[in-house]
């Protein structure tokens, strides 16, 4: 069980109060309007935002003051953020070390993490000879690699075509299938997420609003929900 309790982030402008429980190997779409809370809601739980107070714990496990090294947590930004000077392999292998100084059985790791992405046989090829998608592949399984039981997605495949950003979302859902860890993937598009998340979270004002199934959140008649997707 991931548990979000009375965690509240301030800084000018802006105060974000989130109260939220998630059963252990949810797939969770955070949808909300920009500026709403949904990135502070990310960089609280990978210890990227420091708290006025509250509390966070996984499994009955408190990591609320825990360093982004040491949590639970291993996070996915729009920005795949790959070195353009390392191959595909190494980029993924920062995940396990970011000296890259790695065992046999390490650089193994980074390479069937290339293979369940997709990109079995690319493990030597530059960003720049990678499309966007691939890319994006790459920092997935550099997420991967890190073996955290919580994967946080926020926004990462919003510059995809719909079709590819589908695709990626699928490949998502059968890796937490498989691997059994627990998914908190912001998105732009809330429909990408049905008939594959357990839960939605919609966040608007700095607030979880509502915290149920894709189809009750997206049928709600809640105003803030409402004028989110232009009904």
């Amino acid at each position: 069980m991931l548990t979000v309790e009375s965690v509240l982030v301030t800084y000018p402008g802006f105060n974000g109060l989130y109260d939220f429980t998630l059963p252990r190997g949810t797939l969770a779409a955070v949808i909300g309007p920009s500026g709403g809370g949904k990135t502070t809601l990310f960089n609280a739980l990978g210890g990227f935002e420091t708290l006025t107070s509250g509390r966070m714990t996984f499994d009955g496990v408190d990591f609320t003051t825990s360093p982004p090294a040491a949590r639970p947590t291993a996070m996915l930004f729009q920005d795949h953020n790959l070195f353009p000077h390392l191959t595909a392999i190494e980029n993924v292998a920062l995940g396990i070390d970011p000296g890259l100084r790695l065992d046999a059985a390490q650089w193994r790791d980074a390479d069937h993490a290339l293979t369940q992405t997709g990109l079995g046989g690319m493990a030597g090829r530059l960003p720049a000879a990678l499309s966007g998608g691939q890319r994006q592949r790459v920092a997935l399984a550099r997420a991967l690699v890190r073996n955290r039981p919580i994967l946080l997605l926020d926004e990462p495949f919003g510059a995809l075509d719909p079709g590819l950003r589908k695709e990626m979302i699928a490949l998502v859902d059968a890796l937490r299938r498989e691997r059994d860890f627990t998914v908190l993937m912001s998105l732009h598009t809330p429909e990408d997420a049905l008939g594959l998340a357990d839960r939605m979270l919609f966040i608007a004002d700095g607030r979880v609003q509502l915290n149920e199934t894709p189809e009750r959140v997206l049928h709600s008649g809640a105003s803030e929900l409402r004028r989110f997707l232009g009904r």
